[in-house]
């Protein structure tokens, strides 16, 4: 007889192998509109794949604006309720300001990408869900990402795990099948995939603000 699952914990409490599994639920309770999410990646990967470093490195710094709008995406998609669209303007020009740097920090190497990532990331949600402006929702996002920033970098590091293994996988089992077969597993690999990225980022966001909430609530009862 199969018990049933525990309940999630809260927000503040959630752990980095919760925040993928709640990734995958929304993702299952939704798959239609986040199937679309992936299309970004799958796309980059298809036109960088055989290319040298340099010219992936320029793909993916053009694709910049596509994998930004997939991220405002998954946003709208784990928000409680409807985002105005001057928020989603804003949070769109912060994930251009913020992604701008990755295709070199991936060059370096996929962990300085990430952590790049886990430290002003958080601003583009922070745009959408508290109609800041960019600049104070950088700040924003820093802020919330030194509530637990071990917790954040750790959630992207188990989401890019999952979707890296998963794909290999994918790979392993279409070895020796035609080019033409292992392209096309590659692109539905990255658009059913790459969606969890994304949301498992996008969910990120409500551990750190109850995080930050309640580190500032014990500031404020320490200091009474």
């Amino acid at each position: 007889m199969t018990r049933p699952l525990p309940p999630p914990l809260p927000p503040a409490e959630r752990t980095v192998g919760q925040v993928v599994a709640e990734a995958i639920r929304l993702y299952g309770d939704r798959w239609a509109p986040c199937l679309a999410l992936g299309l970004p990646i799958a796309l980059v990967d298809q036109a960088s794949e055989g290319r040298s470093l340099n010219v992936q490195t320029l793909i993916l710094w053009v694709g910049t604006p596509l994998l930004t709008a997939a991220f405002v995406g998954a946003v709208v998609l784990v928000a409680p309720g409807a985002v105005p669209r001057r928020a989603l303007v804003t949070a769109y020009a912060c994930g251009l300001l913020v992604f701008g740097p990755v295709p070199v920090l991936v060059r370096l190497y996929v962990l300085p990408a990430l952590a790049w990532l886990a430290l002003f990331g958080l601003s583009v949600p922070a745009a959408a869900l508290e109609g800041l402006g960019v600049r104070a929702a950088l700040t924003r996002g820093r802020q919330l990402a030194s509530a637990d920033y071990v917790h954040a970098l750790g959630s992207l590091c188990a989401l890019g795990i999952v979707y890296f293994v998963t794909r290999a996988m994918l790979f392993f089992l279409l070895r020796g099948q035609a080019d033409a077969a292992e392209r096309v597993a590659a692109f539905l690999g990255d658009l059913v995939l790459s969606p969890l990225l994304y949301l498992g980022a996008a969910l990120v966001y409500f551990d750190q603000s109850a995080r930050l909430s309640l580190a500032e609530a014990d500031g404020k009862i320490r200091t009474a």
